[in-house]
């Protein structure tokens, strides 16, 4: 099967490269939306954070089905569905992010972690009751790496 999916805009935000050193929490990003979906955009600025769909166009494959997290050797061996890495069979990334204003065509936000020029392919409102899941729970190995991270400075991506 198939399936063929159009951007409904693109990042712009002058991250061309980089790694984990990027702060993206930090990083204000421009999605310029198509023309022809401006229209959609009605009521998006109600809102306070949304979700943002992305094709991940600078991400191998995986090479491999299992990895160590953030490829440290202390992590780990996981299966690649365990992880949030950009190395997935399907290239798709999905980020909650602050908004900060709807101007026209263009959707400025906080925190989306993709570079310059990434396809974006939906856009969705962050709903509290909804997205947020106050009794989940994420393996002992995960909150060690983001205990490590928390120490050291480094993204929890």
């Amino acid at each position: 099967m198939a399936l063929t999916l159009r951007p409904v805009g693109f990042v712009r935000n002058g991250v061309l490269s980089g790694g984990r050193e990027i702060r993206w929490e930090n990083i204000e990003s421009e999605i310029v939306i198509d023309p022809e979906w401006v229209d959609a955009l009605d009521g998006v600025e109600g809102f306070s954070h949304l979700w943002v769909i992305f094709y991940l166009s600078q991400s191998p494959l995986p090479k491999l089905l299992r990895t160590r997290p953030k490829g440290r050797a202390d992590a780990p061996l996981v299966g690649r569905f365990a992880t949030r890495s950009p190395a997935r069979p399907n290239p798709i990334g999905l980020t909650p992010v602050e908004l900060l204003a709807v101007e026209g065509g263009c959707v400025r936000v906080r925190g989306l972690d993709a570079f310059d020029g990434t396809p974006v392919l939906d856009l969705k409102p962050y709903l509290p009751r909804g997205d947020s899941l106050p009794h989940a729970r994420v393996p002992d190995w995960l909150n060690r790496l983001t205990s490590d991270d928390d120490r050291h400075g480094e993204n929890h991506t």
